[in-house]
Formats: structure tokens, C-alpha cells, sequence
């Protein structure tokens, strides 16, 4: 019996002792895994924190670089609203394609900022609703800015003009008081009838009527024919007019208004203003503007009324 009983108390310490040793290769385990895990953690929380940190690197000197080179934000298709009928500036040349000295500087400023060019011809008087609703880029076709800043965003002006008029080479008149009882005409919406109708107001008055054209060439047959006794427009749509028929028309001294050209964009387009301006004044720079103005100097442009520099 005796026996019996130290036989049981040895297995029973056996099983505690076994018991013991198990529980303690558990916890170790446990503890190594647990270990195990928290490393995996840490390491994984390094790698988010390294990649979050280059993230923001690549970033930052994303950032810097497009501050650096000035450009703006747009790319894809640059659309140029332009009146087709504004010789030298926007119209079609002889072999049925668009064309003009403003189309031309659109054209380069597109190739050397990597934008598709579109030469869109428009309805003058809607011009302003075409390019608010994006249907239009912007403007650029000889467009005055002296009294639109606050309907546009524009670039530097980069041309002289002025608002003249032109009568036939043997008028009699030759000065703007000498207008007094004439049959005046310009083009809608254009500069020159704003002009007339604001700043030189008195001025119209005076005339028998202030009539209203689609567009300048019509204009100027009206003026040939003696339809018109004079006409207001661009300093440049004259000099043009006056390029293709030598001795027909001539220009008073005395100009309604001084003005400039610059491209129009949409109120608060600023940057694609600003990115415009800085290519036209590298294309200054290089002789580019130059060449171009020679090549339609037939056409009255000229590299003494260019103002970018």
C-alpha cells in the first residue's frame, strides 16, 4: 500500500513538472511572436513614414520646378477666337487656310509651350460670351485693351495702335472738326465705336450718322465707293487698306484715341496671361516678332509699333 502511494505521488509530481515546463515554452512562444509582430509594425510604419516622406519630397520639388520655369497649368488645345475678316491679323489667305500676323505669333507661342493651336473663327460681338463659357481660349486679333480691363484677363500689350479715320486721298476733310455733317462709318463693336461713342461722344455728335459695318473691308469698299465719307478704325486696318490700294485713301493726323493690342483671356486667367507674355518676349528677344513683322510689312505691320520687350 505503501508502495502504491509513493508511486502515485511521483507520477502526480511527474505531471506538474511537465505542466510547468509547457507553460513556460507557451509564454515563450507567445512572447516571440508578440515580438514578432511588433517589429512587423514598427517596420511597416518606417516603410509608410519613408514613402510618405519621399511623397512629399517629389512634391515639393514638383512644385519647385513649375515655379521655377514660370509656366501655368495649361495644356492641351489653345483655341484663338479671331475675326476671319481683320486682315493682316486674322483672315483667309489665298489658298483657303486661316491665317495672319496674329495667327502666326498664336501658332509659335503654342509650339514652344507643347499646346495643340486652333484657329477659331468667331462672331465679333459674341466674342466675350465665347471665351467666359470656354468655347473659346481667348482673343487675339488685334484687340484693343484700353477699356476692357475690367471684362478680361490680358497679356502685356505687345503692339502700338490707335483708333484714326480714314477718308479718300482727295477729301476735303483734314481734321477731326471737319467732320461735322459727314456719314462716319466703323465696324460693330469695335474699338473705334467705342471710342466714338464714349471719350469722342461730342465729337459724333456732329456727324450726320455714325453707321455701323460687319467688318472692315465692306467698310472700305463703302468708303471707296463714296457710300462713306469717312471711316474709323484701327490705325493698322488703314494702314492695311491703304497697302492694298496705293493712293485711294489717306489717314488725319489728328488720332481719336492712342491705344494698344494684347491677347484676352477670361477675368482672373492671369497665369496662362502671364505664360503668353513671357513666350512672346522670348520670341522678341530671339527675332522671331522681327522676321514676322517683315513678312507683312506689305501689309502695314511694322517692327517700330512692336512695345513687348
Amino acid at each position: 500500500m505503501k508502495k502504491k502511494f509513493i508511486t502515485i505521488a511521483l507520477c502526480a509530481l511527474v505531471a506538474c513538472m511537465a505542466a510547468v515546463v509547457l507553460a513556460g515554452c507557451a509564454g515563450s512562444s507567445g512572447s516571440s511572436a508578440s515580438s514578432a509582430a511588433s517589429s512587423a509594425d514598427s517596420s511597416a510604419a518606417a516603410s509608410s513614414a519613408a514613402s510618405s516622406a519621399d511623397s512629399s519630397a517629389a512634391a515639393t520639388s514638383g512644385g519647385s520646378s513649375a515655379a521655377a520655369s514660370g509656366s501655368s497649368d495649361f495644356s492641351g488645345t489653345f483655341i484663338v477666337g479671331f475675326d476671319q475678316d481683320y486682315p493682316p491679323y486674322g483672315f483667309v489667305g489665298d489658298d483657303g487656310e486661316f491665317t495672319g500676323f496674329d495667327l502666326e505669333l498664336a501658332q509659335e507661342v503654342c509650339t514652344r509651350n507643347g499646346w495643340t493651336f486652333q484657329a477659331e473663327p468667331i462672331n465679333w460681338d459674341t466674342k466675350q460670351t465665347l471665351v467666359d463659357s470656354g468655347a473659346i481660349t481667348c482673343i487675339w486679333n488685334g484687340f484693343t485693351m484700353e477699356g476692357r480691363e475690367a471684362d478680361y484677363a490680358f497679356s502685356d500689350p505687345y503692339m502700338d495702335n490707335g483708333q484714326v479715320i480714314m477718308v479718300k486721298a482727295d477729301s476735303t476733310v483734314s481734321k477731326l472738326a471737319d467732320l461735322a455733317g459727314a456719314t462716319v462709318g466703323t465696324q460693330v463693336d469695335s474699338a473705334a465705336l467705342e471710342v466714338l461713342e464714349g471719350d469722342q461722344a461730342d465729337l459724333a455728335a456732329t456727324f450726320a450718322a455714325l453707321e455701323q459695318r460687319s467688318d472692315y473691308n465692306t467698310a472700305a469698299l463703302e468708303l471707296e465707293s463714296g457710300a462713306l465719307d469717312a471711316l474709323a478704325c484701327d490705325l493698322s486696318i488703314a494702314a492695311y487698306q491703304m497697302s492694298l490700294n496705293p493712293g485711294t485713301f489717306k489717314v488725319l493726323d489728328e488720332q481719336l484715341s492712342a491705344e494698344h493690342y494684347a491677347v484676352g483671356f477670361k477675368k482672373g486667367n492671369d497665369d496662362l496671361a502671364a505664360q503668353v507674355t513671357s513666350t512672346l518676349s522670348e520670341m522678341t528677344a530671339d527675332g522671331t516678332v522681327e522676321a514676322l513683322c517683315e513678312k507683312y510689312a506689305e501689309y502695314g505691320i511694322s517692327f517700330d509699333n512692336w512695345v513687348l520687350k
